[in-house]
């Protein structure tokens, strides 16, 4: 019998793909924000047989919440359960179980139930998280079906790469540039205007119009992750026509030398613009191309712009 207060729901969908492989794809929760287009950033708190303690941040109806949650991993069972330690108001309470169910040998069930509370049971509050669980729902499963489904086609189109400078200076100083990103538009010409946000301490919201090699303005919208004065973690939600997925992060890592500053980013192209963006006789491979150029150079001048910052401090 349901407790008072307590929802209890289930929402599924039928996937083209082996059961053991859905399995695997959410397990891995380090590819979540790249399959699931909610979660901006997930991290491993603790690890043991079976059980582990991880971090997420995501978005809900569009805010960003963070939270803890511990799972419980059955791979003979196809079988994941969650529980949030302690949810983000207004939430109270929250856990469920992933369920994967073999259908035939390439087809299979995923099932994704849910229960939680609001906090004091305020009515309007759980209408708030009935909405979010909805929507996150429904979108982590389609995201899951075509993730899967595509893992094969996409596996050619998503690549990753990492710029790295030394500075003479230290990590926190490096770390502040890069933090500080509402200062960007004074401190870095290829960006035009900022709007920047923190909404809770580490969890920040930063959308830029930056100027490109050719002149052209091009806004994005992200959400960052912070963990001073080591790494800030971002996913890209508003993204430019050859993308379709962007995530990445800055590290900074001291040395001998002062710190090792690096950008990574990971990126699925978009093959639909192409054509429209570079012309009829492009291929993906140009396409790569033409992202990792301006991605790289927009990192590196504001990785040579926080070395100039870093290196003024430290003399």
């Amino acid at each position: 019998m349901s407790q008072p207060g307590l929802r209890e729901v289930e929402h599924e969908i039928t996937v083209s793909a082996p059961a053991a492989a859905v399995y695997r794809l959410i397990a891995e929760v380090q590819n979540w924000p790249r399959i699931f287009p909610p979660t901006i950033y997930v991290d491993h708190v603790e690890q043991g047989e079976g059980e582990e303690r991880i971090r997420i941040w995501a978005t809900a109806n569009g805010e960003a919440k963070n939270w803890t949650s511990r799972r419980t991993l059955d791979a003979e069972q196809l079988r994941i359960t969650f529980r949030q330690e302690v949810s983000a108001p207004p939430i109270a309470s929250m856990g469920g179980t992933w369920i994967i169910e073999s259908l035939s040998a390439d087809e299979s069930r995923v099932r994704l139930l849910h229960d939680y509370r609001a906090i004091d049971d305020d009515a309007e509050s759980l209408a708030w998280i009935d909405e979010a669980v909805d929507r996150n729902s429904r979108s982590e499963l389609a995201a899951l079906k075509q993730n899967v489904e595509a893992a094969h086609a996409a596996e050619d189109l998503t690549f990753s790469f990492e710029d790295t400078v030394q500075i003479n200076g230290s990590a926190k100083d490096v770390f502040d540039f890069v933090n500080e990103a509402g200062e960007w538009p004074e401190r870095l010409p290829h960006v035009a205007t900022v709007r920047f946000s923190e909404p809770s301490p580490g969890l920040q919201e930063l959308e830029m119009d930056t100027r490109a090699k050719d002149g052209s303005v091009h806004t994005t919208k992200s959400y960052r992750v912070t963990f001073p004065h080591d790494k800030i973690a971002y996913k890209q939600v508003t993204l430019p026509a050859l993308m379709t997925l962007h995530t990445g992060y800055w590290t900074f890592a001291p040395n001998d030398q002062g710190v090792a500053a690096s950008s990574q980013h990971t990126v699925t192209i978009n093959t639909e613009n192409i054509t429209r963006i570079l012309g009829a006789d492009a291929t993906v491979e140009d396409a790569k191309k033409y992202v990792q150029s301006a991605l790289s150079t927009n990192s590196r001048a504001t990785l040579g712009h926080a070395k100039d910052y870093a290196e003024r401090k430290a003399a």
